[in-house]
């Protein structure tokens, strides 16, 4: 990518969303120079809370061997196939063999909603996470994913819809943490006119963000666009000064 999108960025975050956490970004068989494996875990465990270290400016390669939740490998393409009930397991439950996570009323809706799931091709192939400012002009970013409060989820919100008549430019589609900052994101990239990615609603994924965030993803087709007309929209005005001084609030309230 062009380092200058990437500096260009960063001086725009720190104008209009003072003092708040820049985003990370994601590659499909990115480069990996350099970049820390990701771990196996030892168990269970969600792949969402090892997205901290990336927040935190650790940059991460995860491949197959990384992932320890059966919904993750799923979502980030690495297993082709649901497990043996997930029907089960997304509604409620089987006795004596699973407690369902209720998500779903019925396991005939779970059904329906998986025949609408597209399988992605990452087999085979590692995805690099980075922060934005960790990008060089060897990576090539699919998305860029925000962990953010209101505040700055209304400008990205706003941001998103900003050039164009169509009042849809962000969807917020059922599904587990990693879908909503992997998987749709990922899938929006693929197409001539991608949508933004509110998400985060997954309880089970809750645990492994802080308090009263949520994610907003934008495929790197978007992003470039929203980079260039920041300084023409609402973000210049002084409606955004009002908002700003509750940006300010907010990182004090939620400063460590």
């Amino acid at each position: 990518m062009d380092t200058a999108l990437r500096d260009a960025y960063i001086e725009l975050h720190e104008k209009y969303f003072p003092g708040t956490e820049l985003p990370i970004a994601f590659e499909v068989g990115g480069a990996t120079e350099g970049v820390e494996k990701a771990p196996a875990p030892k168990g269970w465990r969600c792949f969402v809370c090892d997205l901290t270290k990336v927040r935190n400016g650790k940059s991460l390669v995860f491949s197959e061997d990384s992932i320890g939740c059966r919904g993750g490998r799923f979502y980030l393409g690495y297993d082709a196939e649901r497990f043996p009930d997930f029907r089960y397991f997304l509604s409620y439950g089987k006795p004596g063999v699973m407690e369902g996570e209720r998500y779903k009323q019925t396991p005939e809706i779970v059904d329906e909603l998986d025949r609408g799931t597209t399988r992605i091709p990452t087999k085979g192939k590692e995805i690099v996470f980075k922060r934005w400012d960790n990008l060089t002009d060897a990576d090539n970013p699919d998305a860029v994913v925000f962990f953010a409060r209101p505040e700055v989820l209304s400008g990205l919100f706003t941001l998103a819809n900003f050039d164009q008549a169509d009042p849809n430019g962000v969807i917020c589609p059922f599904g587990a943490g990693c879908s909503s900052v992997f998987y749709f994101p990922w899938l929006e990239q693929q197409n001539e006119s991608p949508k933004a990615v509110l998400g985060m609603f997954d309880p089970s994924a809750r645990p492994c963000v802080p308090l009263d965030v949520l994610t907003m993803a934008f495929p790197m087709k978007k992003f470039e666009k929203v980079v260039g007309y920041m300084d023409e929209s609402f973000l210049i005005t002084g409606t955004w000064e009002k908002v700003m001084k509750k940006i300010a609030r907010s990182n004090a309230l939620n400063s460590p």
